[in-house]
């Protein structure tokens, strides 16, 4: 069974710093990545990281958050820099498995708030 447990979410001022980190377990992952959702607004990608190392990020955090994964943890983090009041949201981990990568799995969400 594949599970996804995220950790990190807490309550930061503006221009803190704060590591989200999603360990998997039950498969082997290709891409992993993470999405966010703020109240009112729709979900979106944060970061996305193949198993390879190649990153894609959305342009509100390019410069200010990093990406990373540790294949042999099977643990994906993100590193939130400089962060905003508007970067407030749920972050939902998520992790792409399957011999043609046809299957994707949510983690349970963490809050991050960002006080200004």
């Amino acid at each position: 069974q594949v599970r996804l447990v995220e950790s990190g979410g807490s309550l930061v001022q503006a221009g803190g710093s704060l590591r989200l980190s999603c360990a998997a377990s039950g498969s082997i992952f290709n891409a992993m990545g993470w999405y966010r959702q703020a109240p009112g607004k729709q979900r979106e990608l944060v970061a996305a990281i193949t198993r390879d190392g190649t990153t894609n990020y959305a342009d509100s955090v390019k410069g200010r958050f990093t990406i990373a994964r540790d294949n042999t943890q099977n643990t994906v983090y993100l590193q939130m820099n400089s962060l905003k009041p508007e970067d407030t949201a749920v972050y939902y981990c998520t992790a792409d498995w399957g011999v043609k990568t046809q299957f994707r799995t949510w983690g349970q969400g963490t809050q991050v708030t960002v006080s200004s």
